[in-house]
């Protein structure tokens, strides 16, 4: 199950991503939660999650900080954000002092695979749209184990494939910038998960959520493009390359290749 990748190839995975996520050219592409089905979806792990007021929760992958400002909002937990783009940190940390969250949301710097938290220090983890793009898996699920509380819960959104299946246009460095190239299908998520000490709880599919994001990144393409296109060149995006990438993973959703899920998993007591 688990691919080998070079240290290099992980570290230039790592740094892209990073980067790429941590620009304008993604905020004018992606919606303000960076992932398929948006603060629906965050909401609906939330319940699954059944989070509670108070409780400790760890954020991998936290983005600009919008999972974890409206659990914090709504559910009235108390989240850490850990995050691989400085300048996200700087932009979810600023966030959440200007909604008044600063005592019950912060942010750090940290790689999901060596997590900057101490061991069984939090009640629950999410990570959305993300763990997909951690090159060594095995390790990232080891991770969320050891953070977790015995009882602890962990919820996941994330990108599923058929990878044998997956079409060209769907490889290479942009497509796992893209969260594609190295996502797997949702029965190999719970097995890390499983492996890692986990019992999977919960599983169910979301693939309508990423076929709207698939319309709704071809929309803001040309905004993009009219906008800020200097940006945009200079992060790579290739606009003459764009519709044919796009009508790629358009008719992989639509063949099973490619699409969303949800799972849920608990750290045994």
């Amino acid at each position: 199950m688990n691919r080998t990748i070079e240290p290099a190839a992980a570290a230039q995975a790592k740094a892209c991503c990073a980067a790429t996520y941590g620009s304008d050219v993604a905020a004018l592409l992606l919606d303000d939660s960076y992932h398929p089905g948006g603060l629906a979806l965050t909401r609906r792990l939330a319940d699954r999650l059944a989070l509670r007021a108070g409780e400790r929760v760890l954020d991998v992958a936290s983005g600009r900080g919008t999972t974890a400002l409206t659990l914090a909002a709504e559910c009235g937990v108390d989240v850490t954000g850990v995050e691989l783009s400085g300048a996200n940190v700087a932009l979810a940390t600023g966030a959440a002092q200007s909604a008044g969250l600063g005592n019950q949301a912060r942010f750090r710097v940290g790689d999901a695979e060596r997590l900057p938290v101490d061991a069984q220090s939090v009640d629950a983890v999410v990570c959305e749209c993300a763990f997909c793009t951690f090159p060594d898996k095995p390790t990232a699920a080891s991770e969320l184990t050891r953070v977790l509380r015995p009882g602890g819960r962990v919820g996941i959104t994330d990108v599923t494939v058929e990878p044998d299946r997956l079409p060209p246009e769907l490889t290479g460095m942009g497509a796992w910038i893209a969260c594609v190239a190295d996502a797997r299908p949702l029965d190999e998520y719970a097995a890390l998960l499983t492996d890692a000490g986990l019992t999977v709880t919960h599983t169910e599919r979301h693939d309508d959520a990423i076929a709207a994001m698939i319309d709704q990144i071809e929309a803001r393409l040309t905004v993009v493009r009219m906008t800020a296109r200097a940006r945009a060149d200079a992060l790579g995006v290739d606009f003459a390359r764009a519709p044919a990438v796009l009508a790629a993973a358009r008719a992989a959703v639509a063949d099973g290749v490619l699409g969303y899920a949800l799972l849920t998993a608990i750290k045994p007591r």
